[in-house]
């Protein structure tokens, strides 16, 4: 019994530990993350839905000019640009999936640290803008 009853919170802990949410104001979403290469190429691809509070932040090692496409991303999205101040410097409202061989890019002039990537419309609905301000947990 001893046993179980160690176990039990252990497991809690753990399954805590790997998510994260971002939020904006009272809007938060929870959110897988992208940290090394292999999984920011692979991205949202190949999904065909994304519940409503749930998205993907890719963090980088440093800020940059960090370009995205649809290619495979079958759901359209709003694609979120995040500075080292956790300050929304750039947003793409419903960048649609692309099923050519050549794909939009969508970049930035700024550098950015994060990217969060969210269903269409969900920056309008909750009115996210250039400058508010995020808070990753």
């Amino acid at each position: 019994m001893k046993k179980l009853i160690f176990l039990i919170p252990l497991l809690f802990l753990l399954g805590c530990a790997s998510e994260k949410q971002v939020c904006f104001e009272s809007n938060c979403f929870e959110v897988e993350t992208s940290d090394n290469p292999l999984e920011r190429t692979q991205g949202l691809m190949f999904r065909s839905s994304l519940d409503e509070n749930k998205g993907m932040l890719f963090i980088f090692e440093s800020s940059g000019l960090y370009s995205f496409w649809m290619k495979n991303t079958l759901i359209p999205l709003d694609i979120i640009w995040i500075n080292e101040n956790l300050e929304i410097i750039d947003i793409q409202r419903d960048a649609q999936p692309c099923t050519s061989e050549v794909c939009k890019s969508y970049s930035l002039s700024s550098e950015a640290l994060y990217v969060l990537e969210i269903n269409s419309g969900l920056t309008e609905k909750y009115g996210m803008n250039i400058g508010d301000k995020v808070e990753i947990r």
